[in-house]
This record gives structure tokens, C-alpha cells and sequence, in this order.
């Protein structure tokens, strides 16, 4: 049987929080930068539901590919869901909407887009397959759905950070105590057979920051998530870390940002899944 994350003592909700400093790091995604596996799928017309769409700008992109095709996110957070309406608003896009919703329970009928898309969504969920399942009923027999996840634990950097172990140790906990899976991109196939889906394409991908601007902009996003966001907050509460190791790891990722042979890869499992 495929690997489903084990029950949480804790309620499910978004690991990460919504610091200013993690919806920065969400605002940097785009279709290029964060759904290029799926472009080729892409076409005027086709009708996108993007579940999990954050402040949107990866569904901006799909409205502007789609055109007039309608396009719809979908955000459990109704703060972040007007963030993303007011992008929407800016760019002047007619083919596109916002919505709060479920990602198991979506508000939409069988089989009423061509493609339904996620990105970084399923490794906060505990039951990812059933999410899965889910989007492959709105997407129908003949749709796609599409997701892309981070696996945390074959992240990689360069040069040797003590500090950067401790973070992950402490992050691995802190998201798994939420009933998430924070290595998900090596699970994606695994999750979409036992969803059911019969034709799946599982390939990956990578993002790298080495640039001195990579480097100062994630490192500094970092330091700031592991000392002021929910993720801080959580680490020192369920007892995972205490605000000392915490600022060793602000610092580390500090140091880590600074140095010039600095480099670090994270990399993502991807799925096209039909039934």
C-alpha cells in the first residue's frame, strides 16, 4: 500500500503560517518558475482550477496562457484569497476568480475543468490521496491533474552550515507534527495509485539559489521564517526547539547567505495524472 503520513496529536492546518516573510517567498512563484512541466498542457480555452493558489500568481499566469478559458484558485485562507482578488483586479483578467474552498471537498461538479493544478499544496495535507481523488473527480476521465511538491529531506547546500542541520531537523518535526509530509515529491506517484489514477507521469525538477541575490533573498527569508513566523512559534510550543537554537538557525542561514561559494537545491516531484 502507498505511504500515507501518519496522524498528527495535532489539528491540521498550513505548516507555514502567513508571515510576511513566507508570502514573499509564495509571491516569487510563477507558472515559469514553479509549473513549467505543465505549460505544454496548456492551451487557449482550457479551463484551470488551481487548488491551493496562495496570493494567485501562478494562477495569473494560467489566465493570461488559457485565455478565455476560465480560470479559478482556490485557498482555504479568505485573507489570502482577497490578496490573490486584488492581484486579479490589477492585472485586469476577466477569465479569472478567487475562491475559499476545501481541497477535499471542492465546490465545483464532475469532471467541470480540463485540468486541475497544485503546487506545494499536498505535502501539508495528511491525506493527500483522498485530495488527489478529489481533484481527479473535477478534472474528470478525459482531464489532468497536476501537482508539483518540494521533498525537504533532499535539500542540499553548500558550503557546511551546522546551523542548516539543525533547521532541517527541527522543521522536518515541526512540519510532520501538522500530519503533513514534508518529503512529498518522492511520494507523488505513490499518492496518485492509490488515488486511482491509472496513467501517471511523474518527472522533477529543481530550484536553485546561489546568485549573491538568491542567496541574500532566500537565506534572509529564512532567518526571518525560523525567529518570527509560525513555523518559530510552533517549534518552541510543541517543544521541538527553544528560541536560543532558534537564532542559532537565523544565523546560520545568515552566514550561509554571505558566503560566495554559497549554493543550495531543493528539489520536486511533478505528476500528470489521468484516469
Amino acid at each position: 500500500m502507498a505511504h500515507s503520513p501518519a496522524a498528527s496529536q495535532f489539528p491540521e492546518q498550513y505548516a507555514h503560517g502567513h508571515h510576511p516573510s513566507v508570502l514573499a517567498s509564495h509571491e516569487w512563484r510563477t507558472a515559469e518558475n514553479s509549473a513549467a512541466y505543465l505549460l505544454p498542457h496548456l492551451q487557449p480555452g482550457t479551463r484551470v482550477l488551481d487548488v491551493g493558489s496562495g496570493p494567485g500568481t501562478i494562477t495569473v499566469d494560467f489566465a493570461g496562457i488559457v485565455a478565455p478559458g476560465q480560470v479559478v484558485g482556490v485557498d482555504a485562507s479568505a485573507d489570502i484569497v482577497a490578496q490573490a482578488r486584488a492581484l486579479g483586479a490589477e492585472v485586469g483578467a476577466s477569465n479569472l476568480d478567487f475562491q475559499v474552498g476545501d481541497a477535499y471537498v471542492l465546490d465545483a461538479a464532475d469532471g467541470s475543468f480540463d485540468v486541475v493544478h497544485a503546487s506545494q499544496v499536498l505535502h501539508h495535507l495528511a491525506r493527500p490521496a483522498d485530495a488527489l481523488r478529489e481533484f481527479g473527480r473535477v478534472a474528470g476521465p478525459e482531464g489532468i491533474v497536476a501537482a508539483r511538491e518540494v521533498d525537504y529531506e533532499g535539500v542540499i547546500w553548500y558550503p557546511e552550515v551546522p546551523a542548516l542541520r539543525t533547521w532541517m531537523d527541527v522543521y522536518l518535526q515541526v512540519h510532520r507534527s501538522h500530519g503533513g509530509e514534508p518529503s512529498a515529491g518522492r511520494r507523488l506517484k505513490a499518492w496518485a495509485r492509490e488515488a486511482g489514477f491509472t496513467r501517471v507521469q511523474a518527472t522533477g525538477s529543481v530550484w536553485v539559489f546561489a546568485s549573491d541575490e538568491e542567496r541574500e533573498w532566500w537565506g534572509g527569508s529564512w532567518a526571518e521564517r525560523a525567529v518570527a513566523s509560525k513555523f518559530a512559534t510552533d517549534a518552541i510550543e510543541r517543544g521541538f526547539a527553544d528560541r536560543a537554537t532558534l537564532e542559532r538557525i537565523a544565523d546560520g542561514w545568515r552566514e550561509w547567505a554571505t558566503a560566495e561559494d554559497g549554493w543550495l537545491l531543493m528539489p520536486h516531484g511533478e505528476l500528470i495524472a489521468r484516469r
